[in-house]
């Protein structure tokens, strides 16, 4: 469903991305990890057509693009990192609006505003201005309008920031039904734990370069987890263990960008 192939972005001298190629198929949760200036949202933003790449491909259910940029964003729900909303419309006027932009008939695009606000738990702010909002509740709006157009591809950039508990369990529910439903997900999160809840691969971006790529137990192994517990089972480097046993993602990850620094 989602096909990156040898995708490049050069600044000059500096490589954001390099030479990244994925393949995630339909249905999939897909957790995109790494820190700060790995190169996420460059990798996310070449992605939806926002930034030129260097070099490289990027297909969204079989469309290039930058070839068909149309018929790809056609089928692909976007929630940036920063989503900017239009803070003099109300609530359903926002979603009307996005609605409109995908072609979506104006009774359609109402009925599906209206299930939308309720889904997260905004029906009773529906007529007030997107100003007078909190910064969760313009994170589940901007959410509501990544899904009105019923995407089969939502491509995620921190989604969980500025959500509360409530806020952020509903949300991690609603991912899961989604996926089950059939709909593909590109999560960049700096949460490890709730990628470890809900990803079935997971892929570790470091300084631009994808430096390990599969489920969570593959990212065990290839970490060389087991190799590092003492004889009671606890890790070595006192890290915790996940909630199905072994070692933590936090734990796996942090073991991972410290080989590719060469550090253990």
């Amino acid at each position: 469903m989602i096909e990156i192939r040898a995708l490049k972005k050069s600044y000059g001298p500096i490589v954001a991305v390099d030479e990244l190629t994925l393949e995630i198929p339909a249905g999939c949760v897909f957790g995109f990890l790494g820190r700060n200036g790995a190169g996420k949202t460059t990798t996310i933003r070449m992605m939806m057509g926002l930034l030129e790449p260097t070099a490289g491909t990027v297909l969204l259910g079989g469309h290039d693009i930058r070839r068909a940029p149309e018929a790809a964003k056609a089928i692909t729900g976007y929630l940036p990192d920063h989503p900017y909303l239009y803070d003099k419309l109300t609530a359903e006027e926002f979603l009307r609006f996005v609605s409109g932009l995908y072609g979506i008939a104006a009774r359609d695009g109402e009925s599906r505003a209206r299930s939308l606000l309720g889904d997260f738990a905004l029906a009773e702010r529906a007529d007030e201005l997107v100003e007078t909002f909190s910064h969760g509740m313009k994170q589940r709006l901007a959410l509501a309008g990544a899904l009105i157009h019923r995407p089969r591809i939502l491509v995620l950039d921190e989604p969980m920031v500025g959500l509360d508990p409530q806020g952020a369990l509903d949300f991690r529910r609603l991912l899961a039904q989604l996926a089950a439903s059939g709909v593909t997900i590109f999560l960049s999160t700096h949460s490890l734990a709730v990628a470890e809840e809900l990803c079935t691969r997971i892929g570790v971006l470091d300084r631009g370069r994808l430096v390990a790529l599969g489920s969570l137990a593959e990212l065990r192994a290839r970490a060389g987890m087991s190799a590092r517990t003492n004889g009671d089972g606890a890790l070595a480097n006192g890290g915790a263990h996940g909630a199905h046993g072994g070692p933590s993602l936090e734990q796996v990850f942090l073991d991972l960008v410290g080989a590719a620094d060469g550090q253990w």
